[in-house]
């Protein structure tokens, strides 16, 4: 009774394992007829959409440290140890895409994305090294701490929070991440059968399933033969489950397997991509789904994208490596932030008047116009203009009115004494 005891715990802690990290070999029940893992899922194309463009559009944004001043100001930090550890090269292996796309596909497919962070004897940041999520193994321990223990390749150790960039998908405890496969898998059970059904359709011709009709008694047999002959015609098994088995005798073959018009196969499809953007915060327009898209420029579907889907991700992200890439005396003073505005470069029209509104405003100079624009910059360009239509409101009561020649006889007495 124990060793049963024991082994059900034991069951029960690798099923919450499973659960949190959501590694790409770990199955997810969810029907009687097997189990769905991360590589299935990958395999459904509103699934790799979704998790493409989210990691794709991340990865493509520049990451810049700031230092902030007394005063709030920003400045950014181009000569800090992070600043090409951010934007250029994290580690020897991967590009700054590359590092941000993995890190995000294992964070939304796993609901864990781990990097180490290599430090140099100053405690600057030197290297940030990409960990699969199987290898990591999160330890609460007694005092409240939070340590990961990592057996990746040669790296075998203990290693403290504040040595690991942790990205969490979605949590229960604010610890253990949920990958987004293990809510979404009874929609991806659907898609998954349904796409099924439909290549087993075409797969057997489009031909209908049936019985058959047998006018006089059989043997056992016979009936064996028959019941051989049914299945390789429709058995999963044989490759062609909707197709039609020859048999001989005095037999009426009588289809009964719904069409696709009345099954609403297409219709099934459509709703599961659908379902599946919903689970991961994507319009369907990014999928490619256009029947139902309502979006009149570019612009507006790049900004409900950033807002709704991206903002709370890259937050995350940011939130982390402020807290722990830095060095305790810098950690509250510097402020991580992607430079979303690359999204929006597509659209030429509202880039422009952007910028233009910058310029008469005085934020922007010509030059720092052109460094966005990737110009060189020119002589006299570094001047900030400001428009002289606009006045306060004290400046407008000394200034009299056309035509009003009393307040103009006034304003030249005065001028006179």
């Amino acid at each position: 009774m124990n060793l049963f005891n024991i082994f059900k715990r034991n069951k029960q802690k690798t099923e919450e394992r499973s659960c949190c990290s959501g590694g790409y070999g770990e199955g997810l029940i969810f029907n009687s007829s097997g189990t769905y893992n991360t590589g299935r899922a990958m395999l459904l194309s509103a699934v790799y959409r979704c998790v493409d463009v989210i990691s794709d559009a991340a990865a493509q944004l520049p990451i810049e440290p700031y230092m902030i001043d007394s005063d709030g100001y920003k400045v950014k930090l181009v000569d800090h140890p992070s600043y090409n550890v951010l934007n250029y090269e994290p580690n020897s292996k991967m590009s700054r895409f590359t590092f941000i796309k993995t890190l995000i596909v294992s964070t939304l497919l796993r609901g864990n994305g781990y990097a180490y962070i290599q430090r140099d004897n100053n405690g600057d940041v030197k290297a940030l090294h990409y960990i699969d999520a199987s290898k990591v193994v999160i330890n609460e321990e007694n005092d409240g701490s939070i340590t990961y223990t990592i057996a990746q390749n040669n790296f075998n150790r203990k290693v403290s929070d504040k040595d690991i960039i942790h990205i969490i998908n979605f949590t229960y405890d604010g610890v253990h991440g949920i990958s987004t496969l293990q809510h979404a898998k009874n929609s991806l059970g659907l898609s998954s059968d349904s796409e099924a059904h439909a290549a087993g359709f075409f797969k057997g011709g489009a031909n209908l399933a049936g019985i058959l009709n047998v006018n006089s008694s059989l043997t056992e047999n016979q009936k064996m033969k028959l019941k051989q002959s049914w299945q390789q015609a429709f058995g999963v098994n044989a490759g062609t489950p909707n197709g039609v088995a020859v048999l001989e005798g005095n037999m009426q073959y009588t289809p009964i397997t719904v069409s696709p018009q009345d099954s609403q196969l297409l219709e099934t499809r459509k709703f599961n991509v659908t379902d599946i953007c919903r689970f991961f915060g994507v319009s369907p327009t990014k999928a490619f789904d256009l029947s139902n898209s309502s979006y009149s420029t570019v612009e507006a579907a790049q900004l409900a994208f950033l807002t709704d889907t991206l903002a709370p991700l890259l937050e995350k992200i940011e939130l982390e490596m402020e807290r722990k890439l830095f060095k305790p005396n810098e950690r509250f003073k510097i402020d991580v932030r992607f430079d979303t505005s690359v999204l929006l470069r597509t659209d030429k029209v509202a880039e422009s008047e952007y910028l233009n509104k910058m310029f008469y405003m005085g934020v922007f100079s010509i030059n720092e116009l052109r460094q966005k624009l990737d110009l060189a910059p020119i002589k006299d360009g570094d001047i900030h203009f400001l428009q002289s239509n606009m006045m306060t409101l004290e400046n407008a009561k000394t200034i009299a009115p056309k035509g009003d020649k009393q307040t103009t006889e006034k304003q030249t007495i005065t001028q006179q004494d």
